[in-house]
């Protein structure tokens, strides 16, 4: 099975959470699936570029869910999450993914 790269994983943790959510009116769901792909990610850095890469990508994909309440206000719901998702994602890539 090939494996889903984890600059994907994380973005898709980041919409999907937020899409769960929105269309299901249940806050809880998206998080639980934020969550979970937020863990495979983390996995996923840590067996790839070590311990050290993992928190620091961990912490900026919780930033970035954090981050896209404010930034909501200013360019809208979806639009925050396309920004936020796209940043986690180019950084996962550029500290893990491209390597492989």
């Amino acid at each position: 099975m090939a494996r889903i790269p984890s600059s994907l994983v994380a973005a898709g943790g980041l919409v999907g959470g937020f899409g769960i959510a929105r269309a299901t009116k249940r806050r809880e769901l998206g998080g639980l699936a934020l969550l979970g792909a937020g863990a495979v990610a983390a996995t996923q850095w840590k067996r790839a570029a070590g311990p050290a890469t993992a928190v620091a990508l961990t912490g900026l994909y919780a930033a970035a869910f954090a981050g896209s309440h404010p930034l909501a206000k200013k360019l809208g719901a979806w639009p925050s999450v396309a920004v936020v998702s796209s940043g986690v994602a180019l950084a996962s890539w550029a500290a893990v993914d491209r390597r492989g």
